[in-house]
Formats: C-alpha cells, sequence, structure tokens
C-alpha cells in the first residue's frame, strides 16, 4: 500500500466513515469537506500517522492547509519520512 492509501484508510478509520467514503485522490478536500472532522479528529489522525511511520509531529508543524486535502496530508507525511 503507497502513503496515499494508508492517509486514506486513517483518515476513514479515524473519523469512523466506510471505505471508500474519501475519494483516494490528491485533490479530494479533507478539512471543511468531511463533517466528522474537527479538533479532536486531528489529533487522533496525527497520533496514527506517528505510529505508522514511526514520525513525530510537533505542533507548530500543523496547520489547515496540512489538512486541506488528501495530497497535501500524504505530502507532508512524505516529507516527515525524509
Amino acid at each position: 500500500m503507497d502513503i496515499q492509501s494508508d492517509v486514506v484508510a486513517i483518515l476513514q478509520s479515524t473519523l469512523g466513515i466506510s471505505v471508500g467514503a474519501i475519494m483516494p485522490h490528491p485533490d479530494t478536500r479533507v478539512l471543511g469537506a468531511i463533517p466528522e472532522m474537527d479538533s479532536m479528529s486531528v489529533v487522533a489522525i496525527l497520533a496514527s500517522l506517528e505510529e505508522r511511520y514511526g514520525i513525530t509531529v510537533d505542533d507548530d508543524e500543523v496547520d489547515a492547509d496540512v489538512f486541506a486535502t488528501v495530497g497535501s496530508l500524504t505530502a507532508f507525511v512524505e516529507s516527515k519520512l525524509e
């Protein structure tokens, strides 16, 4: 599974929405487009990403742009793996 597919799977699982509810496309909007997405789910998603990829995300690294789209969140994870 590639990182983008993992990101989509983590979003769906963490938000408790059905598989296939989030299109696995870089331009798919996340923040503001998914009703289940709130500040607590952002924390849970980051925790899941940290656990899955062994990364650490500092509070000052996260803003609305990171969660704007599937592509921006995927790019953020990829940047943490470099």
